[in-house]
């Protein structure tokens, strides 16, 4: 047996920059981690109760049926999995002590972490973790999160990747696949366990009645505006340092940066790179940036006549200039996308780049008979970055004769209108962002290329479908050679990236901004915000 209580999951060469006012320091992800540290001893904060201004919206506080990374923070601070990525991504224990894997990478056992209480009072144990694994893959359930344990097959037919689980004991679970499949260990940080009384009394309803083991109570839930929780004093580990937190939903890049300097939020993210010079001048704030696994692209609706055409989607491709998207969107603080997947994502491998080239363009249009070009609408969020971004698009593919109708939507209004059956789909092209919170190439693309991942089932809202992709990715998931898995992932890579279901814009840095006497609290490559460990000086 190979017996596990520390795993480094992946390998992240980025530093954090930190700029305080008139100077910065880099610390190594590897040494510190993300988390940001008070800096000024002579900052204090008004109160005990912190506050967060996000860009985006907490769609669902349901930890097993969340659609974006700012609900997957939220949720993270009412529930707890058996294992989680700390500050520096490393893997450790988390609900569980520890764990063991066999020889043979069938069998999981997990040691629970004893006198662990739900905050209805009742206990955390082995039950608990089958009841909430039970209700993922009920299909009755329709979980988002089902389709981490349960694979849609090519013949219709669905396979669960767990083919039992044991609780020989309160404190031991077994999980037992069946077959070889290397990210479970990854996939298990975002599990999360839920009360199963407060299952059993609200169940899919759940979402309005949070329920967990983790620091914090969800005291209201008010999407497209505010989440609030209060510190659970009953908690297990080490207590959070502030009262009370408040996810406000702030689309207005403005408006979050004003909030931070007059001390309304205590932290905001996304900092958008034209705000930093505005923001780091200001005595008791400090800008954080660190790189992401962010890909921000567009995703082109295969299945509409005027895009079934590799040519026009390669051409669509060539008339982006992503140099100028990366100037105008992130100050230069990115980079231009070189694969399906960024560059921090295990199995990377780089593309042939799609180079600006106005006039490649045009004649690839041509060559696909439309010379003179088609309307399609772009619809995405309304925050002030996404308009901007969608814009440029509109722009640059106006240079081809592509008319683009720009619709900025409410992200709960675009998730309704893109989460539909397939003949009910009136998407052309989505303006968003992925990010893999296992870090993982599958991880990374099967929700968004996969053949069975169309809508409702999942983000593949390109209707891209190659069983030749299709079955790259599943050999790459098979093994657990890494050379073998690079071979698969590479040639997948090189596959989508010719077929071009996207616009492949890039990946950003992470960029955030926190009062100087803010601690504990950090941003994730994968854009996730953690307020676990909170603490505002007095």
């Amino acid at each position: 047996m190979k017996n596990y209580r520390k795993v480094l999951a992946a390998l992240l060469a980025g530093a954090m920059t930190l700029t305080m006012g008139g100077f910065s320091t880099v610390m190594a992800a590897e040494d510190d981690g993300y988390v940001v540290k008070a800096s000024n001893t002579d900052s204090k904060s008004k109160d005990n109760d912190m506050v967060i201004a996000i860009e985006g919206s907490v769609s669902s506080m349901d930890p097993a049926n969340i659609p974006d990374t700012s609900a997957i923070s939220a949720t993270r601070g009412v529930y707890e999995m058996l294992v989680q990525f700390n500050e520096a991504q490393e893997l450790e224990g988390q609900l569980a002590e520890s764990w063991e894997i066999s020889d043979d990478s069938l069998t999981y056992t997990f040691k629970l972490r004893e006198g662990v209480k739900f905050q209805d009072g009742t206990d955390f144990n082995s039950a608990a973790v089958k009841a909430n694994y039970d209700r993922v893959v009920d299909k009755n359930n329709n979980l988002r999160q089902r389709r981490t344990f349960v694979v849609a097959q090519s013949d219709d037919t669905e396979k669960e990747r767990v083919a039992s689980i044991e609780t020989p004991d309160d404190y031991t679970v077994i999980f037992t696949l069946a077959e070889p499949w290397a990210p479970f260990i990854n996939r298990m940080t975002q599990f999360c366990m839920i009360s199963p009384a407060a299952l059993e009394e609200y169940g899919n309803d759940i979402m309005n009645h949070p329920c967990g083991t983790g620091p914090y109570i969800c005291t209201e839930w008010e999407e497209g505006d505010h989440t609030s929780f209060k510190r659970n004093e009953d908690y297990w580990g080490e207590k959070p340092g502030v009262d009370t937190v408040t996810i406000k939903e702030v689309p207005e890049a403005g408006s979050r940066t004003a909030m931070l300097q007059t001390g309304e939020a205590d932290l905001i993210y996304p900092t958008p790179a034209d705000q930093i010079e505005a923001i780091k001048n200001t005595d008791d704030v400090n800008v954080l940036k660190t790189d992401s696994n962010i890909m921000r692209y567009v995703t082109l609706n295969m299945d509409l006549p005027q895009l079934q055409d590799q040519k026009v989607r390669q051409a669509m491709n060539y008339a982006i200039d992503k140099d100028a998207y990366i100037a105008l969107m992130y100050s230069g603080n990115g980079k231009p996308a070189t694969s399906i997947v960024p560059s921090i994502i295990g199995g990377y491998e780089e593309q042939e780049p799609y180079t600006y080239d106005v006039e490649k363009a045009k004649e690839l249009m041509k060559e696909a008979g439309y010379e003179d070009g088609f309307k399609l609408t772009l619809w995405g969020d309304n925050s002030t970055q996404e308009i901007k971004g969608m814009t440029f698009v509109k722009q640059q593919l106006a240079q081809i004769g592509i008319e683009v109708d720009v619709m900025p939507m409410e992200p709960a209004t675009v998730n309704d209108k893109i989460y539909v059956d397939k003949e009910e789909a009136e998407i052309n092209m989505w303006y968003v962002n992925w990010s893999a919170s296992d870090f993982t190439m599958d991880g990374s693309v099967r929700s968004l290329l996969y053949s069975t991942m169309c809508p409702p089932t999942s983000a593949n809202t390109a209707y891209y479908n190659d069983p030749d992709f299709d079955k790259l990715l599943d050999d790459g998931l098979h093994t657990a050679d890494l050379e073998e898995q690079a071979k698969y992932y590479g040639e997948a890579q090189k596959m989508a990236w010719e077929a071009a279901p996207w616009l492949f814009l890039g990946n950003d840095s992470i960029i955030y901004s926190a009062k100087s006497y803010l601690s504990g609290v950090y941003v994730a490559p994968d854009g996730a915000f953690n307020f676990a460990h909170a603490e505002l000086a007095q």
